[in-house]
């Protein structure tokens, strides 16, 4: 991790700064802030509409029942899109620009998806999450059963209170 940050917080300022020293040599002052400040404006303008377009994809997903996972990964690559296209610099506007392109994003997400695995609990199994399967969690069964307790004394309670008659029993949780 010190690494990562070291990185970003050392290496790519200094990049930065360099390239944009040569760059301002080369076609003065004023051409070079203007550049940036144009690249940040149109990296935002291209990362708000397709940001859209991604928060679109994903509500129709939800509204199908599909697991949304492409696009979600997809809309953080936007949100790192945009935060590298409104830092100054002409190396992180590279960099930004190229997540933008829908085909570099989808590289991206595929290579995500081949390093991603879920392990399914005690059974040892272990499934891809971009796979479309659902999984069932060891305990699910066990929520389910006290999900439908719950709902058999509240039916219970219910009618205990609009009958005036109390019910009493014993119950045995087999496994």
């Amino acid at each position: 991790m010190f690494r990562v940050l070291f990185v970003l917080f050392v290496i790519i300022p200094i990049i930065e700064i360099a390239v944009l020293m040569q760059v301002g040599e080369v076609l003065g002052l004023w051409p070079t802030i203007f550049i940036v400040i144009l690249t940040a404006w149109l990296g935002a303008k291209n990362v708000r509409q397709q940001g859209l377009a991604t928060m679109n994809s994903v509500q129709t997903k939800l509204a199908q029942g599909q697991a949304p996972s492409d696009e979600i990964v997809a809309g953080l690559m936007l949100l790192v899109a945009g935060v590298l296209l409104v830092t100054p610099g002409f190396v992180t506007d590279f960099f930004g620009l190229s997540l933008l392109i829908p085909q570099v994003r989808q590289a991206i997400v595929k290579m995500v998806q081949q390093h991603m695995v879920v392990n399914s609990g005690q059974f040892g199994q272990q499934h891809s999450p971009f796979s479309g399967q659902t999984f069932e969690h060891p305990d699910q069964a066990d929520f389910e059963q006290q999900s439908q307790h719950a709902h058999f004394h509240k039916k219970i309670d219910s009618q205990k209170n609009h009958q005036g008659q109390t019910i009493d029993g014993e119950y045995e949780r087999k496994e």
